[in-house]
């Protein structure tokens, strides 16, 4: 796509529940590259004291909030999995705040010299972030393995992963739209030698960028 010319390469990471995400963005960063977490933002940006904390529990009610105060993510999971207008009341209070938090990150990574900056975001196309990438990576693996991890990773029921596949875009769109694909259903040291090729070809890139 090769679309910004900010001094600073963007990588959009993105792929299903489950797929591996997070072990592609490891790898990443262990070849310096700069690495921001969608998910670790959505944390934080639901903490206590945050804006979106205050506008979640007004909507949603003391229901979904754990014995400390803090927000019991999978109790919200388990409702807007279910709810299509809760899901979206859920992305107006968070998206705005996981965005400024996201901006921030950036520009202390930018800071520090990152000449590429990879940024997880689990519902990049769903949620029409692609113009702010220079170029889009989906990472992908077999549904029924996709299943499997959730269930292992999250601790839920096979109904509650499938439901959760089944709010984010088909793998096929995603892949089709994506100017890089890691398949993640093999073994952990294949996935990461496909990353460290992702990175060479990265780094070509940079310099023509």
């Amino acid at each position: 796509m090769g679309k910004k010319n900010s001094g600073l390469l963007r990588l959009g990471i993105t792929g299903g529940a489950g797929s591996g995400k997070s072990v592609v963005c490891r790898r990443l960063g262990r070849h310096g590259v700069g690495v921001i977490m969608a998910d670790e933002l959505a944390r934080r940006a639901v903490m206590p004291g945050m804006p979106a904390y205050d506008e979640i529990v007004e909507y949603f009610g003391d229901a979904i909030l754990a014995a400390d105060g803090t927000i019991d993510r999978g109790r919200l999971r388990y409702i807007i999995v279910r709810d299509k207008a809760k899901k979206q009341a859920l992305e107006s209070f968070i998206h705005p705040e996981v965005f400024r938090l996201m901006k921030a990150d950036e520009a202390a990574l930018r800071q520090k010299g990152a000449a590429i900056v990879a940024i997880e975001v689990p519902l990049l196309f769903e949620t029409g972030m692609e113009d702010y990438f220079d170029f889009i990576l989906t990472v992908y693996l077999n549904r029924e393995t996709q299943i499997q991890r959730l269930m292992a990773r999250d601790q839920i029921s096979r109904a509650d992963a499938e439901a959760l596949l089944r709010i984010q875009w088909p793998e096929k769109e995603k892949k089709k739209r994506s100017d890089f694909v890691i398949d993640n259903s093999g073994t952990l040291s294949q996935a990461e030698a496909a990353v460290d090729g992702l990175y060479k070809d990265l780094m070509t890139r940079l310099k023509n960028h």
